[in-house]
Parts: C-alpha cells; structure tokens; sequence
C-alpha cells in the first residue's frame, strides 16, 4: 500500500477554468480487486488554489498495512494560468507510526526547506530540516494537474522532463512520455480506447520498487484534463496496479 500512491499523484490531471473540481479513483490489484480509493479536490480562487488528495487502503489491504492513510495538500499562487506550490505537505499513518513532512518553496531565493516529524506510539522519535538540492514551482501535485497547460500537442510523440518537488527520489526529475503510434494499441489495452478526445500519456517513476529498469505509470486522460484510468506496470511481486475514476 505504500507505493499505490505513486498511481495516485499521476492520476488527476485538471482544466482550470472550473472553480471547484473533485475526482475519486479506485485502485484494484490482480484477483485481489480493491486495495485502496483516493478523493482529489482543487479548489482554486482569483489568484491562489488549494488542492487536497486523500488515500487510505481499504479490505485486505487495509488490515495488511496498519489501516494505512496518506494525505497530500498543496496551497500556492496562479501565474499566467498556471499554479505555482509555496507549500507541499505531506502526512502518513499506518497503526502506531505517523509521519509528516513540509517543504516551503521561496521562490525569489529559489531555494526549497524540508521538515520532518515522526512519531511513535504518539510520541515525537524524529525531527529534522534541511534545504533540498534543487528548486522547482512545481510540487508533484501542481505538476500533474499543470499538465493540460504545459503539453500543448497531447498527440505527437515526445519525451519531457519535468522537476517537481517532493520527487526526491528522483532528485526532482519526472519524465512524461507522449507515446508513438506503434505503441497505441498497448495503451488501448491497458487503459481503453481514447474516444472522446482523450489522450495517452506515460510517466516514468524511477524507484526501486519495479521489477524493470523504470516503472512506467500509463495514462488516458480526459479531454476535461482530467485522468480517466492509470495502469502502474511492473511492480515487484505484484505485476499491475489499475486505478479508475468513479
């Protein structure tokens, strides 16, 4: 249940003409079926925006880790239709063990501060700060949702690369694939026939938790912006990870 979040941070991609949006995904492993749901909320006003993704395991999967919840804000400003993080939080909880951890962006020394808390048994075990070595105005929850804006053509195949704070087991690298034609029916496969005006994207998440060189996260996005369904491929142990918008 610890990884299925990496689905869910690439899951909600948004238009940002709309004030309010909300988008609930449910995440199935193999026979298993439902392991977790996330509800993602964006609130954006004049010149700022909040946006709020919840997870938390449900059936098996939440008995197997500790009743495990995590809890993403992001809260910044708008520029040129884009928005921009000023802070990142992070906050994780499985039986006796909690986490939170903050990165603050300050954009005019374009330096990024993290702090860390843990605890234990409701008791304080961790504390640190420290400046990050890189600097973005994307956390990884602007980033996805400022995808609609930042990928003009959605159908010509190209590879980008993307920084975004909180990815940094990657150093802050995201790469995002726009797939070629001769990769087309996989995706059809995978994530369902892009009807609609939807489009294919694939994320690359560089961690250990893949059984090939790079974990690839594969998308069909809405014509809305927003993701329709996601398929995680090639988890160790675990084969494919689907998630779906309800």
């Amino acid at each position: 249940m610890k990884k299925v979040l990496m689905i869910l941070i690439f899951l909600v991609t948004t238009h940002l003409s709309a004030e309010v949006i909300k988008a609930d995904y449910k995440v199935e492993f193999g026979i298993i079926g439902e392991i977790g749901i996330a509800n993602a909320i964006l609130t954006k006003y004049e010149n700022s925006y909040v946006i709020d993704v919840a997870l938390k395991s449900t059936g098996v999967a939440k008995m197997l880790s500790g009743n495990r919840k995590e809890h993403h804000i992001s809260k910044g400003h708008i520029e040129d239709g884009l928005m921009v993080s000023d802070l990142y939080q992070v906050i994780k909880s499985h039986g006796s063990k909690s986490e939170n951890k903050i990165y603050r962006i300050n954009h005019k020394t374009k330096k990024v501060t993290k702090e860390y808390q843990r605890w234990k048994d409701g008791k304080l075990v961790k504390e640190s700060k420290e400046t990050i070595d890189y600097y973005s105005k994307d956390d990884l929850l602007t980033l996805y949702f400022n995808l609609d804006k930042k990928i003009i053509d959605k159908k010509e195949p190209k590879g980008y690369v993307f920084k975004a704070v909180g990815a940094e087991k990657q150093k802050g690298k995201v790469d995002v694939v726009i797939p070629k034609k001769s990769e087309l029916d996989d995706y059809k496969e995978y994530v369902g026939k892009n009807r609609d005006g939807s489009w294919y994207a694939r994320a690359i998440i560089n961690q250990d938790i893949f059984s090939s060189d790079k974990g690839e996260l594969m998308l069909r996005i809405g014509n809305d912006g927003i993701t329709q369904k996601a398929v995680l491929k090639d988890l160790i142990f675990f084969g494919d990870i689907r998630a779906e918008k309800l």
